[in-house]
């Protein structure tokens, strides 16, 4: 056994060699990228992918694999060579890096089999990793375990105890972090260096299992390893001290080495001859530990029974969302929902009545709610995040990395606008669609009515891609009966006649105050269209060019949020180089405090501020 044990040792050390080499040498080809920071995690790295993680290297999309997330997505020439070292591909593609034509990018994405989530902004690997783990404990039920390797650096993220919070809290003890404490940050030392006892007191404070290790020492690490795989009740996390650079004599452990490749040339290879001669010889030959097929099929979506409004009822959009997803929730199996207490707000807390174990309360920490979702989503899942509209924007670093990952998420922003009242501009989602609509390929919805609101729910999930619903606090009419349709890129055209002289485009609460408008101006003899855009992206360009071109060309939009990047600028980006005139009413002030009715009027979004603007347009 201890000759077994020594040849494992001696095949762990080779692997970690050989995965610094091949750093180096595809660093140096690229000219760009960072090495030190993947020697000092090799040996982790090594430990993990060919003696710990469970998981089939010629399928890295098998289910029941092992999870791997590389916090620190800048050391991504350690994970391409690992996996090239474990035969997914051919090593010689390592030296494609950060080029136009290899997937093999700077930092991870998706576009690679191997990676669930992209990573490079720092502090949201743990994060992806509570998602996995709770797909895994508390959905699944499989033996799956989710491995994270973060930087010391990123530590210092609160994104990151957010995560360390939540882990916790949903006793996830099939999670394992691993700290690459290796002292150097990009520009200074860590704030800690390597007190070891410090970070250990911290995670521990925190109710994890800390264990703090050697982690250029493979014999302990495998001993840790083993501890936190039979740990129960708790998260693990191994703090392995290490030095960054390890392995390159005159980088070792060295400030103003990050981010910096070898040079090309002399200055690499003599850092890959120094490697080369540290590889022993030894019979010894990797085996992975294959996990079986999943033995069980995802069961099929079901249509979701249809909305039961009734034109007229009165029924805020954020709880026909909350009866829409408890519906979907029934149909689609796939579909998780994670709140961020304000459940009672956003009434997903029908959802978790329904199905607590699909449902995830995250407390007050958007950020964690998103990675976590980001997480579940990368399992096949379907996750509905919804929290007020205007804490999205704690958590928007994660949203774009989703955009990155191309995320199957679902985000519903509620409390949007003036015209949620008294609670003042502190709680009103005023820049929702700007940040949304920036991302590319994310869809933006803004339905007007329950039943919209009710079918753009069923219509999200069924899309592949991510998704933002706009959801607003007061009540309104119900305009739509429950057998309409509403399509991703479709709007609905509620008022029109051969004699309209300008086109009114709207969402939401302003679009109730641009009917009321149309009635009030047919009266005066001005006879004007109403349009509802409830898909703000993509947009619906032939049919608001029709109007325009029916209108004189003359459109003017309508809405509860800033000026710029809402809907007007979308639809002006639509229409505007067909010579199409577009006048904007939005908010254009920080908002104060009131009565919501009494906040569209003074904002300038109420029926008789339209009036007033279209007759001075004419």
């Amino acid at each position: 056994m201890a000759s077994a044990n020594a040849s494992l040792i001696t095949l762990l050390r080779n692997k970690a060699t050989t995965l610094r080499i091949e750093s180096i040498r595809a660093t140096s080809e690229s000219g760009t990228g960072h090495p030190t920071s993947c020697c000092s995690a090799a040996d982790i790295v090594a430990a993990l992918f060919f003696s710990v993680m469970r998981y089939d290297p010629k399928n890295p999309r098998n289910p029941n694999n092992d999870r791997f997330v590389l916090s620190k997505g800048h050391a991504a020439p350690l994970l391409y060579a690992a996996w090239a070292e474990a035969g997914l591909f051919d090593p010689r593609e390592l030296t494609k890096l950060r080029t136009l034509k290899s997937d093999l990018e700077g930092h991870p994405t998706p576009r690679l089999p191997f990676v669930d989530v992209a990573t490079g902004s720092l502090g949201q690997g743990l994060a992806a990793g509570v998602g996995l783990a709770l797909n895994a404990k508390k959905i699944e039920k499989t033996g799956y375990r989710t491995y994270v390797l973060m930087g010391d650096g990123e530590s210092v993220e609160g994104s990151v105890w957010e995560a360390v919070e939540l882990a916790r809290q949903f006793t996830l003890d099939n999670l394992c972090a691993i700290v690459d404490v290796n002292r150097l940050g990009q520009s200074d030392p860590t704030m800690l260096q390597h007190d070891m006892t410090a970070y250990k007191s911290r995670w521990a404070g925190f109710g994890w299992n800390a264990i703090v290790v050697d982690g250029h020492n493979h014999a302990a690490m495998l001993k840790a390893f083993a501890a936190a795989a039979k740990t129960k009740g708790r998260p693990t996390v191994l703090l392995a001290k290490t030095f960054k650079g390890k392995g390159i004599a005159f980088a070792e452990n060295k400030a103003d080495w990050h981010g910096k490749a070898l040079k090309k040339g002399e200055e690499s290879q003599k850092a890959i001859d120094a490697l080369m001669r540290q590889i022993k010889p030894t019979t010894a030959v990797a085996t992975f530990k294959i996990p079986a097929a999943p033995s069980r099929s995802v069961k099929p979506a079901k249509p979701m029974a249809p909305p039961a409004y009734k034109l007229g009822d009165m029924v805020a959009t954020r709880e026909a969302f909350g009866a829409a997803l408890a519906t979907l929730g029934e149909a689609n199996p796939s579909v998780v929902a994670l709140d961020a207490d304000v459940k009672n707000s956003t009434f997903t807390d029908k959802f978790g009545k329904q199905f607590p174990d699909r449902f995830f309360e995250n407390f007050i920490a958007e950020q964690n709610m998103i990675g976590a979702a980001i997480g579940l989503a990368a399992t096949g899942k379907v996750p509905f995040v919804a929290t007020f509209a205007a804490f999205l924007t704690r958590a928007y670093d994660f949203i774009r990395m989703a955009a990155i990952s191309q995320s199957n998420i679902k985000l519903v922003g509620t409390h949007v606008g003036v015209s949620i009242g008294e609670d003042g501009p502190s709680q009103m989602g005023l820049e929702d669609i700007a940040m949304m609509a920036a991302q590319p390929g994310v869809v933006v919805l803004y339905p007007s009515d329950a039943v919209c609101a009710y079918r753009l729910v069923e219509t999200a999930a069924a899309h592949r891609g991510m998704v933002y619903i706009r959801a607003g606090r007061p009540k309104s009419p119900v305009l739509y009966g429950h057998d309409e349709t509403f399509k991703i890129g479709g709007c609905k055209v509620l008022r029109q006649s051969a004699s309209d002289q300008l086109t009114i485009v709207a969402a939401g609460v302003t679009l109730f105050e641009a009917l009321k408008a149309h009635e009030q101006l047919k009266s005066a003899g001005i006879p004007v269209r109403v349009v509802d855009l409830y898909s703000v992206a993509p947009i619906d360009r032939l049919t608001l060019l029709e109007s325009a071109r029916a209108t004189k060309n003359r459109i003017l939009t309508v809405e509860d949020h800033y000026a710029h990047g809402g809907l007007g600028d979308a639809v002006l980006g639509a229409v505007g180089s067909e010579g199409v005139r577009v006048q904007k009413m939005a908010v254009r002030e920080i908002p104060h405090s009131g009565k919501p009715d009494e906040l569209v009027d003074h904002f300038g979004l109420s029926a008789r501020a339209i009036i007033d603007t279209v007759k001075k347009s004419l």
